[in-house]
């Protein structure tokens, strides 16, 4: 399969002030899909602006016309499977089909307690998510759903006429732990990483290359384990969180390396920051739009 490339637009722009702009222009360069964060706030971006995805989605579905769009990634910290689903099929049809969940277990960032709620603890995220992923599937394939589960209920939630991609939009679920690569085995049309945060600060990018392959070879026994073919799965990783940080945004030759080197492990699609000054994400928006426009050639 050829490898696909996309971005991640952080909803950081007054939609009038750039932010229309740029998911446009993303479709322009031709990117797959472009992404954002379904955050309430997130890391050094907490005092500055930050927009709700699922509202910047919407109105980048009536900016573009062919470029997929999600979430990476919505969490259970701050949503209810019931409400989300609703929001879900909305977009989904507005959109003309063309939207992707990305779903995750969540953290202990400033999402997990903005409620007002104790920050669960790591069982408790994988309990939750493990009830979460299962409901929100039935929510979003069956014209009505009652289940009374351990943390999350639905009483004869109606969700007529469900989504305009059949059956329903594909999960991007993200796990590296037994108990959500086993979710993404069984409910997952893909799957996505962002590497080993152990080897973030001290690791070296060849043993973050090894750490993939484990979690690949992982994902590969949790499909075995449900009776499913792990070729059936996207295999998405998402940048800026290996030891290699943003030099893969350096040069095309730089890119065309790195995203070589993870194809050859099984990934089909990579994915990128936009850039943003100043932060983390920063990096030369001449190069980063010539790495979109020429280093796919090159990589096949």
């Amino acid at each position: 399969m050829s490898l696909r490339l996309s971005t991640v637009i952080l909803p950081v722009d007054r939609w009038h002030e750039g932010g229309r702009a740029k998911w446009q222009r993303a479709e322009e360069l031709g990117f797959h899909a472009a992404y954002t964060y379904d955050h309430l706030s997130w890391r050094t971006f907490r005092d500055g602006p930050w927009f709700g995805a699922l509202p910047t989605l919407t109105a980048a579905a009536t900016a573009t016309d062919r470029l997929r769009l999600g979430t990476l990634v919505t969490s259970p910290n701050f949503r209810h499977p019931v409400t989300l689903a609703k929001e879900l099929i909305s977009l989904d049809d507005i959109s003309g089909g063309r939207v992707t969940l990305g779903i995750g277990a969540g953290g202990n960032g400033f999402d997990a307690t903005a409620l007002g709620q104790e920050s669960w603890t790591p069982k408790e995220r994988a309990d939750r998510f493990g009830e979460f992923v299962p409901l929100l599937d039935r929510l979003l394939t069956e014209g009505a759903v009652s289940q009374k589960g351990d943390f999350y209920t639905a009483e004869e939630a109606r969700n007529i006429p469900g989504c305009v991609q059949r059956p329903r939009l594909p999960f991007v679920v993200a796990a590296t732990g037994p108990h959500g690569l086993r979710l993404a085995a069984r409910y997952g049309q893909a799957w996505v990483t962002t590497g080993d945060p152990k080897l973030y600060e001290e690791g070296t990018p060849e043993q973050s290359v090894e750490a993939l392959r484990g979690q690949v070879e992982k994902l590969g026994k949790a499909c075995a384990e449900s009776g499913r073919d792990v070729a059936e799965l996207d295999k998405i990783l998402l940048t800026g969180f290996t030891p290699d940080r943003g030099r893969p945004l350096e040069s095309v030759d730089a890119f065309v390396d790195f995203a070589g080197r993870h194809q050859e492990l099984g990934f089909t699609e990579i994915v990128i920051h936009w850039p943003i000054a100043g932060s983390d994400f920063a990096a030369d928006h001449a190069v980063f739009e010539r790495i979109v426009t020429e280093s796919l050639k090159q990589l096949g």
